[in-house]
């Protein structure tokens, strides 16, 4: 069995929870191919420290380039805040390494365009990762739709919900914030999770009317004070797509406050001749 060596840029939260995953990597059946985490590298010599548990890694470095100059390493886990994706995805995919990063692939329209640039001249592997779609509940909603069971879409709803956010106590981050989110604020957090299966279904927006919300303006700065909050919290796109040449009203749901809602995915979709209905909310049930 190949084994496919894997570096890690950024090793906060997602970066645990890619180890975690590549750790259990032998639970999985028949699979062709074996990964192992290799080297890690974060800005924070102290992050690093949860990484000196996991046997396989034999670099940690604060250096970016240091890991990229790793002739082991075959692919690139990068999970950073926006601001630096230009920077670290187009220097992965130069540094003739695969890539699996984090969305939404820059900070901004023109940086997500020079990224894939990059990636269609490099020829590498580039992906940015669901787990949604196979979900088994999930795949019954596609395979409905592809089979014709629900005869002609009349209408589809999507969405993902937050709600920790509702706690206005809780301390800023990055991700509230433009300088290093975006202008997209929730909507590239969690927009490609909601859009994933559509998407796939070949259902591309083709005319967009968005209400933003930003409802929380400030937060505590963790050091006694308050910094501003300027990222859109909430966003409901009603958007309109063309299936088997009719218009057909499909609704986009972000939210980071939404109360009652704990990591709520959904996915609705309404036909001539039925209709299907999963959420997350129960994994076992589909409507």
């Amino acid at each position: 069995m190949k084994t496919v060596n894997i570096g890690i840029i950024g090793g906060g939260l997602m970066g645990r929870e890619a180890a975690s995953a590549f750790g259990r990597w032998f639970a999985l059946n028949d699979f062709p191919a074996k990964a192992q985490l290799t080297a890690v590298c974060d800005l924070n010599e102290k992050v690093l420290d949860w990484y000196k548990n996991v046997p396989t890694v034999n670099q940690l470095t604060t250096d970016y380039k240091e890991l990229l100059a790793n002739p082991a390493v075959d692919v690139v886990y990068v999970a950073v805040p926006h601001n630096l994706h230009l920077d670290l995805y187009t220097d992965v995919l130069r540094a003739g390494k695969d890539l699996l990063a984090e969305k939404p692939f820059g900070i901004d329209l023109e940086a997500a365009l020079a990224i894939k640039a990059e990636a269609d001249r490099s020829g590498r592997f580039v992906r940015c990762s669901s787990e949604f779609p196979f979900l088994p509940g999930v795949q019954r909603v596609v395979n409905d739709v592809k089979a014709g069971k629900l005869g002609r879409i009349m209408e589809i709803k999507a969405g993902f919900l937050h709600s920790s956010d509702m706690d206005f106590s809780k301390p800023i981050n990055w991700k509230r914030q433009t300088k290093y989110c975006g202008e997209i604020g929730v909507m590239g957090d969690l927009g490609m999770h909601v859009l994933h299966v559509p998407l796939r279904l070949g259902w591309k927006p083709e005319l967009v009317f968005a209400q933003l919300q930003k409802i929380v303006t400030e937060r505590p700065d963790g050091k006694g004070g308050v910094a501003e909050c300027d990222t859109w919290n909430n966003a409901t796109l009603n958007t309109e797509v063309t299936i088997d040449g009719e218009a057909v009203p499909m609704t986009l749901e972000t939210k980071r406050l939404a109360p009652g809602e704990t990591n709520t995915w959904y996915i609705e979709v309404y036909g001539t001749e039925g209709g299907v209905r999963y959420s997350t909310k129960d994994t076992k049930a589909f409507w």
